[in-house]
């Protein structure tokens, strides 16, 4: 395949709440492009975009893919993402790259989750933006609701470009607004879309969006704004013109009409995509920094200018091995091409170059700026790498990835496999960084942090399919720590007598609390002699073997004072053996007298959420024996600042998801240690003294 100019380019992201019809729309897109012959079905597993085992098995896109055809001499990428909240890793990776972003919305359910977490990213990214209802042809469906709602979600700019003219079963009529024309389709036949005037019952409804959407777009344009008081009206030119001004600047927010299952719509989308969406030229150039002296440059997406490309995807394939998706932001990559990942310093040498449709890689002899494709075999770059001529200094700015917060402990099913886990986690992590790993050297356990539940099922589950090798989920431990109210004395005498030399270490120790978070700390007081200087440090090395298992439930000892203040010794029964073990016969002795206590992690928590939730989500975490320190507003949200338990934070996760219905989102860190109520502190010592 010919390599195909940036002002003939097109990058579409595909985006939206779980079910909204994303892939079955990329389905419909790819069979009017002509690159399949018939569509596939999320029932029956064979769609082009939905091809791993997991994502048949569950019926759900869990990984982006992309497709790519063509429509009027121009070539459309287009990128299909998960909507499961839980795997919006990989839709901030692939909405990095795209040029325009299309929210496809279910017109029987409206705005959902999902809806408005990806219409944050395309804010954080700057994206122009696309929405397209879906599925008018289903049951219950009501294009009005859901036009409203996207606009009391997303503000006045979101304007229709059509209207179904009948809704529900059998629906295949739209009435475009934009062309002021009825569009018919026949179902399931590609190309068969017929253009009519609109009949008098639509008319005056087509008339009102038509104005809308003159007035809108003239809003967006001071010129447009002008010609439109003179005249009263804009030509459909000036509009498309206007509407691609304005999506660039997100001043507009076109709503464009699908049926995919069906074919309605499609062809129509297609014409949009071409003539409204911006090719890479016009998107206009990539931001990127220089890694010399930390300066940024603006890429211009010129195939003639210096390769500089970024990898935004990283899978491994059976038989295949490690695969790079990669966006060509300047310049051209080709077979042989020798180009320096900037990360690392390393020389990566690019075998053959594809494009892709789903799981089929195609062929092609170069990609100039602007495309996007794959490279196989790449030595050691992975996902947010840039590839660049020798020379040439710039990295492109990194994906940003949701913050993982659902916390969990893996154990392996069969041991002597934790190094086969540590390997399968590390080439996962490489997939897909939006998951965290984490080794607890306290406990020596392995936690791993997920977007949610969904989400380490499925890394549980790869690890297997992949790996061969099998893990179980496991609480987390708690850190505690141990540590005393006021200050005791005792004396640890250590005396043993068993033929020959024998042992004897005699010291007195003084504990006294510190203030939190303050340590421990050892000194001495003896005086005279009464324990040599030179067993001195066995007394400090037999405290801090003691501090560092506890006395109450066998966590460490923080925040106290140990002083050595008197003793006695034998001159040839006395080592340092005996005084060490002296030291920690006094520090047991005079921990217990010291009202000692447990102190428990707490974090600091924030929680966003819509207001009808935060009473709720209040008494959930008062609940937790969280406190409340504090609320606050952020655009849509109510912020709920608070303290809680790390012990309360493991199914906190669960909770916050089922109060929500999945709308809130939170944030959480280590904040201080706290004392332990002392029902808690009796059920830990219990739980530690039965291990």
């Amino acid at each position: 395949m010919q390599a195909v100019q940036p002002e003939q380019l097109r990058n579409i992201v595909v985006t939206g709440h779980a079910g909204s019809g994303k892939t079955m729309l990329c389905e419909s897109l790819a069979l009017s492009m002509g690159v399949i012959n018939r569509l596939g079905s999320i029932d029956d597993g064979n769609t082009i975009s939905d091809y791993s085992a997991d994502e048949v098995q569950r019926k759900h896109s869990l990984n982006t893919s992309i497709l790519n055809g063509f429509w009027n001499d121009h070539k459309i990428n287009i990128i299909d993402t998960p909507g499961l909240v839980d795997f919006h890793g990989d839709v901030k990776s692939a909405m990095r790259v795209a040029d325009t972003v299309l929210i496809a919305v279910n017109a029987a359910t409206g705005v959902e989750v999902g809806t408005d977490s990806v219409w944050e990213y395309t804010q954080e990214y700057y994206k122009p933006t696309m929405f397209v209802l879906t599925k008018l042809d289903a049951d219950r469906t009501n294009f009005s609701n859901s036009l409203e709602e996207l606009r009391e979600h997303f503000g006045h700019l979101v304007t229709p470009i059509q209207f179904p003219a009948e809704e529900g079963l059998g629906h295949h009529i739209l009435v475009d607004v934009l062309l002021m024309k009825q569009l018919e389709f026949n179902p399931d036949k590609p190309g068969n879309m017929t253009v009519s005037d609109i009949p008098a019952v639509h008319l005056k409804l087509a008339e009102e969006f038509h104005q809308q959407l003159i007035e809108a777009v003239a809003e967006t344009d001071e010129e447009l704004m002008n010609r439109f008081f003179e005249v009263g009206t804009l030509t459909e030119d000036e509009l498309r013109s206007g509407i691609k001004s304005a999506l660039l600047t997100r001043t507009f927010f076109p709503v464009f009409c699908s049926s995919p299952l069906h074919l309605i719509g499609t062809e129509r989308l297609l014409n949009g995509i071409v003539n409204l969406c911006p090719s890479p030229i016009e998107r206009g150039p990539e931001h990127s920094l220089c890694t010399i002296d930390d300066t940024e440059n603006l890429l211009e997406p010129d195939p003639e200018g210096p390769t500089v490309a970024f990898i935004f995807k990283t899978m491994s394939e059976p038989r295949v091995g490690e695969v790079s998706y990669l966006r060509v932001y300047s310049g051209h990559i080709e077979t042989g091409h020798e180009l320096i990942d900037v990360q690392t310093g390393q020389l990566e040498k690019i075998g053959q170059v594809y494009t892709v449709l789903g799981q089929k890689k195609l062929p092609v002899e170069k990609l100039l700026a602007g495309d996007i494709g794959m490279v196989v075999k790449l030595k050691d770059a992975h996902t947010n790498d840039t590839l660049t001529d020798k020379g040439k200094n710039c990295r492109i700015s990194p994906i940003v990835f949701p913050q993982p917060v659902f916390a969990s402990a893996i154990i392996p099913v069969a041991q002597g496999d934790e190094e086969k886990i540590s390997a399968g986690l590390h080439h996962l992590h490489e997939e897909d960084p939006s998951f965290a790993i984490i080794h607890d050297v306290e406990f020596n356990q392995t936690i791993i942090k997920t977007l949610g539940e969904t989400h380490l099922d499925i890394i549980i589950s790869r690890l297997q399919n992949k790996f061969n090798v099998q893990v179980e989920t496991a609480p987390i431990k708690i850190p505690y720590r141990e540590t005393i109210r006021v200050a005791a004395t005792a004396q640890g005498k250590y005396k043993k007598q068993s033929g020959g030399r024998g042992q004897y270490g005699d010291v007195w120790l003084r504990l006294e609390p510190k203030e939190r978070d303050s340590g421990f700390e050892f000194s001495s007081e003896v005086v005279g002699g009464v324990v040599p200087t030179r067993y001195l440090p066995a007394v400090e090395k037999g405290v801090r073997e003691s501090i560092s298992t506890g006395i109450l439930a066998g966590f460490p000892v923080i925040d106290l004072k140990a002083v050595a203040y008197d003793g006695s010794f034998h001159p040839v029964d006395s080592s340092e053996f005996a005084f060490k073990i002296a030291a920690s016969m006094a520090f047991k002795s005079a921990f217990e007298k010291a009202k000692p206590l447990l102190l428990e992690p707490f974090y600091s928590l924030e929680v966003y959420a819509p207001e009808q939730y935060t009473g709720e989500i209040v008494g959930e975490i008062s609940s937790r024996r969280g406190k409340i320190i504090g609320m606050d507003t952020d655009a849509r949200f109510q912020i709920v600042k608070a303290l809680i338990p790390q012990a309360s934070l493991s199914s906190f996760h669960h909770s916050l998801t089922r109060l929500t219905q999945s709308r809130a989102k939170y944030s959480y860190g280590f904040s201080h240690y706290e004392e332990a109520p002392q029902e808690i502190m009796q059920e830990i010592i219990a739980e530690n003294r039965q291990h």
